[in-house]
């Protein structure tokens, strides 16, 4: 149900004044919208390529009739859909939702109905179809995040709880009413149970201005007559009301057309993920436990996209091989590299993001992608090279559809790419490195039991310090697997082990008392932290978990006075050498027995930084 009726309107007495000429009488529903195309011709073609709609209908008001009976002749629009209000000016109108009841006064409508505002300038590729589902709300209120430059005096504005249900609607706010920049539209579906409580707001309503529907609405929700929730279209609409003037017009017209050249300008977005390192905390966050982590610019994951005509995810020459130089070269990459590079971790992003959105009432771009990645991070030592590539994919994704940290908080991203390896990969992982490489930077978390299960997420903070010392890495270049005979600890854990327990909560004073360290700068103490780390994993888990190579990198770093622990699960470990005289032999004797070393560049957020 399409609603273009209006009189006197801002516009229209300026375009009459100041031209163009042959504009002058035009109804702001067939105005010039992009390019040739008006505002109604958008709305109608993507009404009309749904499957949803059984009936359209197109109210307008008397003085108006004639433009639309012409348009609709010409666009395959069925003349007797066209309802006449019967209004000639303001004085007589008869307001938005009693345009409504028209209809269903008219007409015998026994489904829901989707009711949109004609005169609302739009970007055509951001509206998709959505596919109703039984267990859905049919009470529906599509919504887009302002403009730094919009006001929200000039919108109805909602807040949205986390279920995705409106709790409340204001019809232009000012900023101390409400902080939410969540903008209501006129495009709405109505069960048409709720419509049966039109004829009562309808007798409480006086004025056309009270016969908005987001005085509707705001009365629907306070008055608890019907739950209403929100779907986010990634667009910003203008509603072409009747204070809009010819600038303003002209402003949208061209913001619109701007949006469509970028769109096929084909410009690509990159991403870039950092490795981290842990320096401080329990072996793995499946413990409940604190930890301190640091993403570093040495190593890094990238991911890529692209609008495309169809999706394609890109596999990568290295990592995902199809191709091979004979069956020696086929065993010795698949000895090496494993069968599972990253063109999996592409797919099931994007699968978890898509989901992600359906269940948040966030609407998708009906536009595909082309998606590739990159990565230089060291394979199978515990630098998190996995979750960088999905950590990167998520940004490229969000960047595409115009998704803001409101739309995908930064505690939810981090638990929405454990969740891509966990539940649709199977991959045993915990949240650790997907938050430090959300938040970037120095990152405090913690995962307390209570935390977790009351919000889904622990309390993640940047540590924000000016000098930190210089930390080194050391790795395998070739891992084996000496270092990964299974370990009972998370068992013994479950089952209440005692050791296990007081191990665990050893970890969590060590990083407390690592934060303290780090922000007195009291490197020291920093170094016997570390120290005290490892000796606690060790004691918990045994040399044979450990391996030999993983201990014989703790050991020569313990040779030369520097503090160390491992920087992940194994095969790489983090250092702390305060005597910089012996860092030479030191890393020389770390490459004569053939593993790599490196200074760590700590990467810090652009936002940390000032």
């Amino acid at each position: 149900m399409n609603l273009p009726s209006g009189h006197g309107t801002l516009l229209e007495n300026e375009i009459r004044e100041k031209g163009p000429k042959e504009l002058v009488g035009i109804p702001k529903a067939l105005l010039p919208a992009v390019g040739k195309k008006k505002i109604l011709d958008i709305w109608w073609k993507i009404v009309n390529q749904r499957t949803l709609f059984s009936d359209v209908y197109l109210v307008t008001n008397a003085d108006k009739y004639k433009y639309y009976e012409r348009w609709a002749t010409a666009n395959d629009f069925p003349v007797s859909n066209i309802i006449n209000d019967g209004s000639t000016s303001s004085q007589n109108a008869l307001g938005a939702v009693e345009d409504l009841q028209l209809v269903l006064n008219t007409v015998e409508i026994s489904e829901d109905v989707l009711v949109v505002a004609g005169d609302m300038l739009f970007e055509e590729k951001s509206l998709c179809e959505k596919s109703k589902e039984p267990d859905k709300p049919t009470n529906l209120s599509m919504y887009y995040e302002m403009g730094k430059n919009e006001s929200t005096q000039t919108r109805g504005i909602i807040e949205v709880d986390d279920s995705g249900r409106i709790t409340k609607l204001a019809e232009k706010p000012s900023q101390t009413e409400t902080s939410s920049r969540l903008a209501s539209v006129v495009f709405y579906v109505f069960s048409r149970k709720t419509l049966n409580s039109l004829p009562e707001y309808l007798r409480k309503a006086t004025t056309p201005d009270s016969k908005s529907f987001g005085n509707y609405l705001s009365w629907l929700i306070s008055q608890e007559k019907s739950a209403f929730y929100g779907l986010k279209i990634p667009t910003r609409f203008s509603l072409i009301g009747k204070n809009v003037g010819l600038a303003e017009y002209q402003e949208w017209v061209a913001y619109f057309q701007n949006k469509k050249n970028d769109a096929t300008s084909n410009q690509s977005f990159t991403a870039r993920t950092y490795a981290r390192v842990g320096l401080m905390g329990n072996p793995s966050d499946g413990f409940f436990g604190k930890t301190i982590a640091l993403s570093i610019k040495n190593f890094w994951a990238s991911a890529s996209i692209r609008e495309s005509p169809t999706l394609n995810l890109i596999p990568h020459p290295l990592n995902d091989p199809t191709s091979f130089g004979s069956m020696a070269d086929l065993h010795a990459i698949s000895c090496r590299e494993g069968y599972f590079g990253g063109l999996r971790l592409l797919q099931a992003t994007c699968k978890s993001f898509y989901s992600y959105c359906h269940r948040n009432g966030i609407a998708l771009s009906r536009k595909n992608f082309t998606l590739s990645y990159d990565t230089n991070i060291p394979r199978q030592v515990g630098l998190a090279g996995s979750s960088a590539i999905v950590t990167s994919t998520l940004k490229c994704l969000m960047n595409f559809f115009n998704l803001t940290d409101s739309d995908l908080p930064k505690p939810k991203r981090a638990s929405l790419a454990l969740d891509v390896e966990t539940s649709e990969l199977f991959i045993q992982a915990g949240l650790q490195d997907r938050v430090v490489q959300t938040y970037e930077g120095l990152v405090d978390m913690d995962f307390a039991k209570e935390l977790v299960e009351k919000q889904g997420y622990g309390n993640y903070e940047n540590l924000h310090v000016q000098n930190l010392p210089t930390f080194f890495l050391v790795y395998c270049p070739n891992p084996s697997d000496s270092g990964k005979i299974h370990s009972n600890v998370k068992h013994r854990w479950l089952s209440g082990d005692q050791e296990v327990i007081d191990g665990m909560n050893n970890f969590r004073n060590f990083t407390t008392n690592a934060r303290k360290a780090i922000e007195s700068e009291n490197w020291e103490e920093l170094q016997k932290l570390m120290n005290q780390n490892f000796e606690q994993r060790r004691k918990l888990y045994g040399d044979a978990c450990l391996g030999d190579d993983n201990l014989n990198m703790i050991s020569i770093a313990r040779k030369f006075g520097a503090s160390a622990k491992f920087s992940g699960s194994g095969g790489a470990i983090v250092g702390l050498l305060l005597e910089k005289q012996r860092e030479i032999e030191m890393k020389e004797t770390y490459q004569k027995h053939g593993y790599v070393y490196v200074q760590i560049i700590p990467h810090f957020p652009e936002a940390s930084m000032d």
